[in-house]
């Protein structure tokens, strides 16, 4: 099992991050101000539109986009959030947020929330970038999880789209059985974010407050009914790798080894980037390329895991003024309507009319509605960086017991979140 290789964001981080006062100058010009977007997520179009405006708004001032991975993120956000030479605007996962928000890592922003948004924000994405009724991180895109489908190969094995839980694993099992060597579900070992859904739909959870302490709850019965449909559809229905990680959804679905996967809602953008794209997807599969929500248990939506970003400026910042200034381009109606276009989620309630009206749209509508998140303690980030999650699920797709393994799961998550 992985050992947790990060100093925990616990009362020595937040001494050390809260007494920190931000070197700011005020709303000096002539600086620069660098901005941390992790992954590919934001189009070119919306940090194009940031680096430009800012400039405009800020002669004489430059606006630096940093890319970041999201693997390492919380050991690489440790140490520069503390350090000298901190970035000023920074993106975390929204499962992050209140890890650093609670160490003190983040400007407090509560005077600037109307002007940010203010009730029109994604409230569960307000709550996660708040602590101890101060504002610190405000929502930057969300996205539900959907599943992407070959239509010819749907149709070939004389199948329709799912209406329960159990008919998606149906589905998965017959499509990899009429297509040797191909994933009907595509689920790499280390994707635990698809198995969120399964432990929900069962009526487990994850772990869940007991008085002061966590109580994690992988090991109940109804969690384990949730994580033996899992390792059936890694077993039965996906042959991808049983220790690789999710990235790179796009690959299998172009290249025709992947039938079905369930992704974040952006993917279909990776799937139909153009051909001479960084990351080059399939565009000439459009027409084959289906989309539905993740079916419940019983029917309707499934519980699915909301993922996305909070966004923040570095307590540490050397220009906070001029950090808040770019945040509030980040929160403007016109860059949030290009992640919106783009097929994520906007920031703004108000928003959510760009992401349109075809089968995308509308499958976003849906599992958004019944969207979930991961336990809601400061210290879930230190979870998910000690990979606890990750080593469950690829023992899960190697076959290991599964009741045994979510047993010792639960310990090491209850370790870390009650220490």
């Amino acid at each position: 099992m992985r050992k947790l290789g990060i100093v925990a964001l616990g009362a020595a981080a937040a001494l050390t991050l809260a007494g920190c006062a931000s070197g700011g100058t005020g709303g000096e010009e002539g600086a620069e101000i660098r901005v941390w977007l992790v992954g590919t997520d934001t189009p070119d179009e919306a940090r194009e539109y940031l680096v430009d405006t800012f400039e405009e708004e800020h002669p004489g001032s430059t606006l630096v986009i940093e890319e970041q991975s999201w693997e390492g993120l919380v050991d690489r956000l440790t140490t520069s959030l503390s350090g000298s030479d901190s970035p000023d605007v920074v993106e975390v996962g929204n499962t992050q947020a209140s890890a650093f928000t609670s160490a003190g890592a983040f400007l407090d922003i509560t005077e600037y929330y109307d002007e940010l948004g203010g009730d029109d924000l994604l409230p569960g994405f307000v709550e996660a970038g708040s602590y101890d009724d101060k504002f610190y991180a405000a929502p930057l895109y969300s996205g539900s999880r959907l599943v992407f489908y070959k239509k010819d190969a749907l149709a070939a094995a004389g199948l329709s789209v799912p209406t329960t839980l159990d008919d998606y694993v149906a589905n998965g099992k017959a499509l990899a059985a009429a297509n040797p060597g191909k994933s009907g579900i595509w689920w790499p070992g280390q994707d635990w974010y698809n198995a969120l859904p399964f432990i929900w739909e069962n009526g487990g959870e994850v772990a869940v407050p007991d008085g002061e302490e966590w109580d994690a709850q992988l090991s109940s019965a109804e969690s384990v009914a949730g994580l033996t449909q899992v390792q059936d559809v890694m077993t039965n229905a996906s042959a991808a790798p049983k220790d690789a990680n999710e990235t790179g959804p796009e690959v299998g679905f172009c290249d025709g080894t992947t039938l079905q996967l369930s992704a974040p809602s952006w993917v279909k953008w990776s799937i139909l980037a153009p051909a001479d794209a960084e990351a080059p997807g399939c565009p000439d599969q459009e027409a084959n390329l289906g989309v539905y929500a993740l079916p419940g248990k019983d029917g309707g939506a499934a519980q699915v895991f909301a993922g996305g970003s909070n966004i923040g400026v570095s307590a540490k910042s050397a220009h906070p003024d001029l950090a808040v200034d770019a945040l509030k381009i980040i929160l403007s109606d016109e860059f949030q309507t290009i992640y919106g276009k783009g097929g994520l989620v906007p920031a703004k309630l108000s928003l959510a009319d760009t992401l349109g009206t075809d089968e995308v749209a509308q499958a976003i509508a849906a599992a958004a509605g019944n969207a979930k998140l991961t336990p809601a303690s400061p210290k879930w980030a230190d979870v998910e960086a000690a990979g606890i999650l990750q080593d469950l699920f690829v023992k899960i797709a190697q076959g290991g017991d599964v009741q045994s393994l979510a047993e010792a799961a639960d310990e090491e998550i209850e370790a870390i979140l009650n220490s």
